[in-house]
């Protein structure tokens, strides 16, 4: 594997597929003064400053670190890294950390629109009390695994979710499942259901106006399946859809090579869109329970 000074790189204690990056003091440090050149609201009314932030990123690196993610996220065998900070001091703060996250996405590729903030971004808390209509923010609620952009024209090739903070949390681990270790991939890939076109559509709060239609399954370059689904989106309109998503949800949650792992504070989790599914595990009941996550999702740069 890869060396680059200043980034302790390594497999996943849990999953070989999973890549971890931490990035040491000494890269931290010299973030600090480009980082400051820009505040957020720059970063969001003047999108080439986010590039010129990533370009900080990774001129630390001699341009190792984005060829690094890069290979990481493309390649079928990994497809998932886990970066951020080895160590939490008082500079490394919300605001840094959008501005870190900003730099990781802009070396992968081009963010898309989040509907739901009408910025590149969204940043979004889960408390002990919620009124909204999407399991994104329900605490005490399985979040079942599932992809993104599946309600959305834009191409959504991966996605990058970053822990911000969180205060009196037990619980709420992130899962994952590659489609390869999933032992029920191969019959619902060959099911005919799922290679024809769904609608699906969203909750008020995602701001979608409009439904879009595609299969749950499809084929990459090389004829290996590829998946676009989320439990709370697809309307089926058949007994034969509905039974499919029903064995098709029963199958991801009751997978035994699911991916168990808590993401430190200040890490980003990225992945693959295509054939990694992720979801969350619910949180133990806490009146002071609060968690922020920030969220960015695009298409690669096309080489």
């Amino acid at each position: 594997m890869e060396t680059i000074k200043g980034f302790e790189i390594s497999k996943h204690e849990k999953s070989k597929r999973i890549i971890n990056i931490k990035i040491a003091d000494e890269i931290l440090e010299k973030l600090i003064f480009p980082f400051n050149k820009f505040n957020i609201t720059a970063l969001e009314y003047k999108p080439f400053t986010r590039f010129t932030l990533a370009k900080s990123l990774d001129d630390l690196t001699f341009n190792k670190l984005s060829k690094l993610m890069n290979s990481i996220i493309r390649d079928r065998a990994t497809g998932c890294f886990i970066i951020g900070p080895k160590n939490i001091s008082s500079k490394i703060d919300d605001n840094f950390l959008v501005k870190l996250s900003t730099s990781i996405a802009h070396l992968i590729g081009n963010p898309n629109h989040d509907s739901m903030t009408g910025k590149y971004y969204a940043r979004f808390f889960v408390k002990h009390e919620d009124k909204s209509d999407s399991y994104l923010r329900k605490a005490y609620t399985n979040m079942d695994l599932h992809t993104d952009g599946t309600y959305v024209n834009e191409i959504t090739d991966w996605l990058l979710m970053t822990k911000i903070e969180e205060h009196n949390v037990e619980g709420g681990e992130t899962a994952m499942l590659h489609l390869d270790d999933w032992e029920h991939c191969k019959d619902l890939f060959n099911d005919p259901v799922g290679r024809k076109n769904f609608f699906w559509g969203s909750p008020k709060s995602k701001n979608i106006d409009y439904k879009v239609e595609h299969p749950v399954f499809s084929v990459d370059n090389n004829g290996k399946p590829q998946i676009s689904y989320i439990d709370q989106f697809p309307e089926p309109k058949t007994m034969a859809q509905g039974n499919f998503l029903q064995k098709l949800s029963d199958g991801l949650e009751e997978s035994k090579n699911k991916v168990i792992t808590k993401l430190p504070v200040g890490s980003a989790i990225v992945a693959n869109n295509y054939f990694w599914l992720h979801g969350r595990k619910p949180f133990k009941e806490n009146e002071d329970l609060s968690r922020e996550l920030l969220r960015i999702r695009g298409s690669f740069f096309i080489n």
